[in-house]
């Protein structure tokens, strides 16, 4: 009879909301595969009260303490993102693999400064992006491949998202520093994720972005055109102004238009396959939505990367996989703050925007975006 392979021994950094509401549920749907061994956090009365509630025996205030003590297999990094480069590094130089939130990391360097502590056959890190891993996105994915619905050729990608005033009251959000960026960095990665997974390799982005209405650093609205190596043309928008909150993807092919509208996640009954005019096979149509439901959730995501830890292969939504949403988030930034359109081949180890989303002059970003809110008025005056 054939052992079965002994549980996966897993530490969450950082016991606040994301982890006590998608991490540590995800960890306990995989079973006896995976146990929680640890939790850090540097808040002792939030690191406490989540591991009585999740019944985990390791606990931490020192993330390397943790690494000597536990010597996990996989480390979940559920921090703010200024954090998360430094834990990342530290849990694969301990052999860990890593699942980081989003975003994952504040810059391109910072990506590519975790990835250079990878191994080949692990561990490996990868991040948070979730939405890939829903039947409906597997089964448009697939549709892609074997060009059952014919030629893509426009889309739309749309986070409109509502963020009142005092959710900026938490000391990192809204600051280049702590946040890297706005809403194109922290809460439209994921929906842009999920349009690069399906429509692979972007070629040039057109960008603007402006400060609208909330008191931050970073932008809180952005809009894209974006040109795929395929030649496909998408819009993209990122928003936190919205009150009617939508997360909306949308695929014109020659045969089909495919849609999906939730929030922060989705089920079979959030997508929708409509046939162009001239489809009229009602069988061929019939068999497009995919026939099991699965959600789009952090357990989806979670389940695909232990597989992958037990077969030794570098999982989904890492390596370059995992950089494609990064580097366009970079190429929109860098768009919008130079005022012109950005290839993504300029965007290369020597830009400064490969190194901050600000390009180097947080300061005059800033600038540059409030007085996006003003066409009228000169950036200058602003100075």
């Amino acid at each position: 009879m054939k052992k079965s392979p002994a549980p996966l021994r897993a530490a969450v950094v950082g016991a606040g909301g994301i982890a006590r509401g998608s991490h540590l549920p995800a960890l306990a749907a995989l079973g006896d595969r995976a146990t929680v061994v640890a939790l850090v956090d540097v808040d002792t009365e939030s690191l406490h009260r989540t591991a009585d509630d999740w019944s985990v025996p390791g606990r931490y205030t020192d993330l390397d303490a943790m690494l000597r003590t536990e010597h996990p297999d996989l480390v979940v990094v559920a921090t703010p993102p200024g954090n998360h480069r430094e834990t990342a590094v530290a849990a694969l130089d301990a052999g860990a693999w890593v699942w980081c939130e989003k975003p994952p990391a504040l810059s391109l360097a910072e990506y590519d400064e975790i990835a250079a502590h990878e191994r080949e056959g692990g561990p490996y890190a990868a991040y948070v992006f979730q939405h890939r891993f829903g039947s409906g996105a597997e089964r448009l994915r697939a549709q892609l491949t074997d060009g059952s619905l014919g030629r893509p050729l426009v889309a739309v990608c749309h986070t409109l998202w509502y963020r009142p005033p005092a959710y900026f009251d938490v000391p990192w959000r809204g600051r280049w520093e702590t946040e890297g960026g706005g809403p194109t960095m922290g809460h439209g990665i994921h929906q842009m994720d999920l349009l690069l997974s399906l429509l692979g390799d972007w070629h040039s982005v057109t960008a603007e972005m402006a400060t609208l209405d909330r008191d931050v650093r970073t932008e809180d609205i952005s809009l894209a055109m974006v040109r795929f190596s395929s030649g496909v043309v998408c819009s993209v928008v990122n928003s936190l102004l919205s009150p009617r909150q939508s997360s909306y993807l949308r695929f014109d092919l020659s045969d089909a238009t495919v849609e999906v509208e939730h929030l922060y996640g989705y089920g079979n009954d959030d997508w929708r396959w409509t046939p162009a005019p001239h489809v009229t096979d009602t069988d061929r149509v019939a068999g497009w939505p995919p026939a099991d439901d699965v959600r789009s959730s952090h357990a989806a995501q979670l389940a695909s990367l232990v597989g992958s830890f037990e077969r030794g292969e570098r999982p989904r939504a890492s390596g370059a996989d995992g950089r494609r949403s990064l580097e366009l988030i970079t190429g929109m930034y860098r768009s919008a703050l130079t005022g012109r359109t950005v290839l993504r081949s300029e965007l290369t180890g020597d830009d400064p925007f490969v190194a901050a989303l600000h390009g180097g002059d947080p300061e005059g970003a800033t600038r540059r975006l409030h007085a996006g809110a003003r066409p009228d008025v000169e950036e200058s005056s602003h100075a």
